[in-house]
């Protein structure tokens, strides 16, 4: 088994991690200021200055429930970010979120990089991966079970001047379009996943993590093969290990050439430049 990686997010001009610490964390997005729970920031925070337009305050349940407290002029249908060429929308959603995942910016860099002709993203939600890959000239297929991320997604096209990019927008559960894929004898170049914990599908379809990864990850082989490039696989908020998931997906890859990696997803500190942990991560590829 190989070593485990660290896949870290640098700040950029429109997002940066400012300080953590106490189990919080605050972070800029674009002219504004958050501060949001953070369960990984065991240490001490680097300043007092924490002052924030706005403040997630969890909730007493176990979900993760809670409300944002606004202390400043955000506004609540959102404002325009950037990456890359990709404009997007930020906005406080009541999941504590704010629409997008910065974490995420190593790996919409390194997929370029392999320079897919098409790939399939999984769990799209509002499609900042989707349009990083299709800015550098990918035909995508978007798929997602919520529509309302869907439409955000197709907004955040819009807005980044590649509505007209060749781009399937599909409303649908992943597990079910991936099987009927296969049924199709379709292929891709990559596949980009990142599956929640626990969801429905648009028809009430039940997922879970822990019983739903394994057959999922099984499929999405059966759409790649030789030629193609890459699967990446991203896991947040459960008690699982990426030595697990870099076990699944190299059982799942065995019979093809390349190899398979692991690690975890870190935001670096602005402040002091420490590792803020995210997520864990499993990738096969094929460079």
């Amino acid at each position: 088994m190989p070593d485990l990686q660290t896949l870290i997010a640098e700040p950029w001009a429109d997002y940066g991690l400012l300080d953590s610490g106490h189990g919080r964390k605050l972070e800029r997005y674009g002219r504004f200021r958050f501060i949001r729970p953070e369960p990984q920031a065991m240490w001490a925070p680097a300043g007092e200055d924490w002052r924030a337009d706005a403040e997630f305050v969890p909730g007493s349940d176990e979900e993760g429930g809670g409300r944002w407290r606004f202390d400043g002029q955000v506004p609540r249908e959102g404002w325009p970010l950037r990456w890359e060429e990709v404009r997007f929308t930020a906005s406080c959603t009541p999941f504590r979120h704010l629409g997008f995942f910065p974490d995420m910016a190593p790996v919409w860099a390194w997929m370029r990089g392999l320079q897919p002709k098409s790939a399939l993203n999984l769990f799209g939600y509002t499609g900042v991966g989707t349009l990083a890959l299709s800015a550098a000239g990918a035909e995508m297929v978007h798929v997602d079970a919520s529509k309302k991320s869907v439409e955000a997604a197709r907004a955040n096209a819009a807005l980044s001047d590649m509505a007209d990019r060749p781009v399937r927008w599909i409303v649908d559960d992943a597990a079910k379009f991936v099987a009927r894929d296969v049924r199709r004898g379709r292929r891709y170049d990559g596949i980009i996943l990142d599956p929640p914990k626990y969801g429905r599908g648009p028809e009430g379809e039940v997922w879970k993590l822990e019983d739903g990864l394994a057959p999922l990850i099984a499929d999405c082989r059966k759409l790649l093969d030789r030629d193609s490039r890459f699967l990446f696989l991203t896991v947040y908020a459960v008690r699982m290990s990426a030595l697990a998931i870099g076990e699944l997906v190299a059982q799942a890859f065995a019979d093809l050439p390349g190899r398979v990696e692991m690690g975890e997803l870190a935001v670096r500190e602005e402040a002091r430049g420490l590792l803020l942990p995210t997520a864990i991560w499993a990738r096969w590829r094929n460079d």
